[in-house]
């Protein structure tokens, strides 16, 4: 069992996501690996992913579904 990437794009969507996904008692984990305020002078931005476990796949995936549907 491990984790399950359930969305890539921007931070604000991913957030949205990771917000609907927790009302329901789903953990999620958010990986960004820009590195803009490192390297402020970098505009090619990496999308953000979002993960949750194998297991909450069918808890989560009504509310996935929804909000791909929705944006």
């Amino acid at each position: 069992m491990g984790l399950m990437k359930v969305f890539s794009g921007s931070e604000i969507l991913a957030l949205a996501l990771q917000e609907k996904i927790e009302e329901i008692g789903v953990n999620t984990v958010i990986r960004n690996n820009n590195q803009s305020n490192v390297l402020p002078s970098i505009t090619n931005a990496k999308p953000v992913e979002l993960f949750i476990q194998e297991v909450d796949f069918s808890k989560a995936n009504p509310v996935i579904e929804e909000f791909r549907m929705n944006i």
